[in-house]
């Protein structure tokens, strides 16, 4: 009686653990169009995203997550297509369906897939991404980002901030030092 799992189980793959300065090119996929993607259709887009990249760059040369989350619950009111179902269908009395899957909601201009990588691997990447773009409905656009990696700084922004001391990698992120806040005592 419960809702049904979602199809998608993984949503990071290849190297995730890739510090933050290892790949600082990221290309996203976002969509176009208002619509509902189901998980199927998120885990067939990630199949294929991966299966690309892992042969065509290696499995430690990239990092992709799955951005859109299925948690809308569809229903299905189902009908009966025998002989003499008419007898024994209510037509649309007590409509209220049972749970038949999961999906998520998107909005236009949302981002569904992300992959770090490295500069080189860029083009491999975007080719990637169109791949997966057959596996989902509606229309979708690739980008590749002006973002160093998975972080909101700008490439030129995140060398210099570094370089000052300002961000401090953290795993995949990286934390940003503010200049105000307590005294370091001496």
């Amino acid at each position: 009686r419960g809702v049904p799992e979602a199809k998608l189980r993984i949503y990071d793959s290849g190297r995730k653990k890739a510090l933050v300065d290892e790949f600082p090119a990221v290309v996203h996929m976002f969509s176009d169009e208002r619509e509902q993607v189901s998980s199927e259709a998120l885990e067939a887009a990630r199949i294929a995203c991966n299966k690309y990249l892992v042969k065509n760059t290696g499995k430690d040369a990239f990092h992709l997550r799955v951005r859109a989350h299925p948690f809308h619950v569809l229903r299905i009111n189902k009908m009966l297509s025998c002989a003499g179902a008419d007898r024994l269908q209510t037509g649309m009395r007590h409509a209220y369906g049972k749970p038949a899957g999961v999906v998520a909601r998107v909005k236009i201009g949302q981002i569904l897939l992300s992959v770090r990588t490295k500069e080189e691997n860029v083009e491999a990447a975007a080719e990637a991404m169109r791949r997966s773009k057959m596996k989902f409905p509606g229309r979708q656009k690739i980008v590749v980002s002006k973002k160093w990696g998975f972080t909101k700084w700008d490439k030129e922004d995140y060398k210099r901030m570094r370089a000052e001391g300002r961000l401090v990698a953290d795993g995949n992120q990286v934390k940003y030092i503010a200049q105000r806040g307590p005294l370091v005592v001496p």
